[in-house]
Parts: C-alpha cells; sequence; structure tokens
C-alpha cells in the first residue's frame, strides 16, 4: 500500500517511524511495521514490557476514536482520583479552618499568634499546591496541557527537594529540555516516592544518559518496597504519610512525564530501587508548539 494512501482513502497519511522525534512512538510505529519488538526495545534503550504497553495503549486508543467508544477505565481512574483529591484537600482545610476559627474566637494568647499564622500559612500553600495538582492533571487528561521547554541543569530542576546532598553519575550540570516548573514537580514526587517505607538507609539523585534518553533516577539504599506499595505509588489512591490510604502518588508525575515525552518507572531487587524518569536528549517536534 501506497504510504499517502490507507484504507482507500486517498489523501490519509500514514506516519513513517523515522519521521518522528519522539521515541516512544517511533518505537511503536516501527512494531506495528513488523520489526521485532526485542530488537525494536533495544534499539531504543527500553524494557520490552514497558514497548508492549506503549503499543496496546496506541491500539487501543485509536480502537476508541474509530470506533467513538472511549475506554471505560479513563472514567474510572478519573472517578477514583477525584475521591483521593478530595481526601488530600481535606486535612490542610480542616487545619486552615480550626486556626481561623481559634483565632476568630480569640483563643489563641498574642505569644502564640504568630506560629499560629505560620501553621495556617502552611495549611493553605498545602491547599494551594494539591489545587494545583489536580488542574495539572485534569490539563493532561484533556491533552490541554502545555509545556514550555528550555534548556535547564538538573541541578536546578532539583535545589528545592529536601535532603538532597549532591547529584551523582553525570552530575547536575547536565541539561534537560524540559518545563522547568512542570518537571521540577516530577522530581519531587520521586524524590518523595524513593522515601517510602520501609525507611531506607540513603537516598541519592543521579543522572545519565541511555541513548535516546537522559535518565534521571532516585536511588533508594533500603529494604524492598512492598509490591502493593509499588504498585500504589504509581495509582491515584491506596497510600499516603498517615495512613488513611489516598494519595495521588506519582500519578501526577507519570502525565507530566508523558507531556515530555518521557517515560517513569522502577526497579527494585533485595538491597536497592531505583525510581527513573527519562525524557528524550532532545525535545519532540510534536511537543514544542
Amino acid at each position: 500500500m501506497d504510504q499517502d494512501q490507507a484504507a482507500g482513502f486517498p489523501g490519509l497519511r500514514v506516519a513513517r517511524a523515522e519521521e518522528t522525534s519522539d521515541p516512544r512512538i517511533a518505537a511503536v510505529l516501527q512494531v506495528l511495521g513488523g520489526a521485532s519488538p526485542a530488537e525494536v526495545a533495544r534499539r531504543w534503550s527500553t524494557e520490552p514490557e514497558l514497548l508492549d504497553r506503549w503499543v496496546r495503549a496506541f491500539v487501543d486508543a485509536g480502537t476508541a476514536q474509530v470506533t467513538n467508544r472511549p475506554d471505560p477505565e479513563a472514567a474510572h481512574q478519573r472517578d477514583r482520583f477525584l475521591g483521593a483529591f478530595a481526601h488530600e484537600l481535606r486535612t490542610p482545610l480542616a487545619v486552615a479552618q480550626g486556626w481561623v476559627a481559634m483565632l476568630v474566637e480569640d483563643e489563641v494568647p498574642p505569644s502564640a499568634v504568630e506560629r499560629t499564622v505560620l501553621r495556617l500559612q502552611e495549611a493553605l500553600a498545602r491547599l494551594a499546591e494539591r489545587t494545583l495538582d489536580v488542574e495539572l492533571l485534569a490539563a493532561a487528561s484533556l491533552g490541554r496541557l502545555r509545556v514550555a521547554p528550555r534548556r535547564v541543569p538538573v541541578e536546578e530542576l532539583s535545589r528545592d527537594l529536601p535532603g538532597l546532598d549532591g547529584i551523582g553519575g553525570e552530575g547536575g550540570a547536565v541539561e534537560l529540555e524540559v518545563d522547568p516548573e512542570l518537571f521540577a514537580r516530577v522530581l519531587r514526587d520521586l524524590w518523595l516516592a524513593g522515601a517510602s517505607r520501609p525507611e531506607p538507609r540513603s537516598v541519592r539523585l543521579e543522572v545519565v544518559t541511555v541513548s535516546p534518553w537522559v535518565e534521571v533516577r532516585v536511588v533508594r539504599d533500603a529494604d524492598p518496597i512492598d509490591l502493593q506499595v509499588l504498585q500504589a505509588l504509581f495509582e491515584p489512591f491506596d497510600l499516603n504519610d498517615d495512613d488513611t490510604g489516598v494519595t495521588i502518588g506519582l500519578y501526577l508525575a507519570r502525565a507530566l512525564t508523558v507531556a515530555h515525552g518521557g517515560t517513569i518507572g522502577v526497579e527494585q531487587d533485595e538491597h536497592s530501587a531505583v525510581l527513573w524518569v527519562r525524557v528524550p536528549r532532545s525535545r519532540p517536534a510534536s511537543s514544542q508548539a
């Protein structure tokens, strides 16, 4: 079949793998074009299981578009996330309301007013962060998230990570072509996930080039994370710091990574775990608008 025609419709263009600079799409198109999945995975420095997931997601999305039958799982995930988000808002909102009530009723002694205002400020800041999280995720799910990439060193993206003591591998001077504000949130969430229980003996940040990707790794020296906990890290529910069972975990980080043309994952053995995010060494042309 002519590459400029498909299914008998003149002018319907079929993309070639070499015409896209997004490694994920290029890899998927090569598999759909008949190439060996194992060979494609090796060529694009990715895991066969991840490549298989990309192919299935690509085909499922196309099928849903052609048949006008959106995946019902998308609505289910949305509802679960909204429930998780409502729970995440409840705690800082309750704290803020409590401190405001005490101030209004003059129940705070003068010596404690400054400390009370600081706590109120912290609760409102957390509330604002959670609100921005859901705004970003909603924009990503609707395809309306706009990234403003520029070349920025990893050390700038990670400067607010608590307890960070240097950057290993190729070092913090390595530059990524990403949206600084959005990608800093990805690294923030990966770093926090690296502190998951069981409490790690140490956590460090590394940068390596795995062509065609640049990979930023959060490496935790620790006993293994429970497999159910590990799975929950990527879901919008089931795990958080106060044992109440709900959080957005790395759900947003994954959405923001996808918007950058990248991928995110985790590997672990009996002694350590690596939570990693990969982005293309150069920005996919289709995402530069």
